[in-house]
């Protein structure tokens, strides 16, 4: 493992830099979640031109609850048509994307917008569990690891990431709310960063309370209801902030 690519050194770094409180540290700075880090960082700082970046993150939810709600396409289409939201924009040579499902399996580490895969009836096959708490953590940290390692480099950095699910938390071994908000709270402190969530309605999460209790501010939580046109419109929404935010926009939530 190059030293261009060790999660740890790098979570180290952002803590050192104040970026990272003590209590964010001790929940990413595990053997496998530093793995599953690396496995994310993708392109190396040789690979990046710009001397601005935005890291573009989406965890879209590959639940069997997806599948049994008929879901699948939507979630599907939803996560590609933010990408082409993106490609068609003004700063897509400046966006770099990275997409790792809720159960861990990584689609794309973060990549040059052109090169990012998009999700297909073949990658994407939602029959697992919900370990949500477990992942957000590992998918934010893979975030604020990218982060930490453009910055070094000189390179200036935003970054925008979408948590999507249709349920609770189910199936999380390590973490629980209150580390997840930790290194959300960790992350808005900077900044330049938003953290941006989306709840499919199951009918009887509340979501807004989950999301309340991972630090997600109650402007960049989306809720649509269980069908694919508002899946697909709350995908929408999330790709005009996405873009904005790539155009250098300061956003308050998703209402701007």
């Amino acid at each position: 493992m190059s030293k261009d690519h060790d999660a740890k050194k790098l979570l180290d770094d952002a803590h050192d830099q104040g970026a990272l409180s003590a209590q964010s540290l001790a929940t990413l700075d595990v053997v496998d979640v530093g793995a599953q880090i690396n496995a994310g960082l993708g392109v190396t700082i040789d690979d990046v031109a710009a001397s601005e970046v935005v890291l573009v993150t989406m965890m879209p939810d590959d639940s069997q609850s997806i599948a049994g709600a008929g879901n699948t396409a939507a979630v599907r289409d939803g996560h590609n048509f933010v990408l082409d939201a993106l490609k068609g924009s003004k700063q897509s040579g400046e966006v770099l994307a990275h997409t790792r499902y809720l159960n861990g399996h990584v689609l794309c580490p973060y990549t040059a917008l052109e090169n990012a895969v998009a999700m297909t009836p073949a990658n994407y096959n939602p029959q697992l569990g919900t370990p949500l708490y477990d992942q957000t953590c590992v998918t934010l940290g893979t975030v604020i690891a990218k982060s930490q390692q453009l910055s070094q480099a000189g390179i200036a950095v935003r970054t925008v990431t979408l948590i999507i699910t249709d349920g609770g938390d189910y199936g999380s071994t390590r973490c629980k709310p209150k580390d997840v908000k930790a290194i959300v709270q960790d992350m808005l402190a900077q900044e330049n960063h938003i953290v941006a969530a989306m709840g499919i309605s199951d009918g009887t999460t509340d979501f807004k309370a989950v999301f309340q209790a991972m630090g997600i501010p109650d402007r960049w939580i989306l809720t649509p209801g269980n069908s694919a046109s508002e899946i697909r419109r709350a995908f929408a929404v999330f790709s005009q902030s996405a873009v904005r935010a790539s155009q250098g926009a300061q956003l308050g939530g998703f209402s701007n």
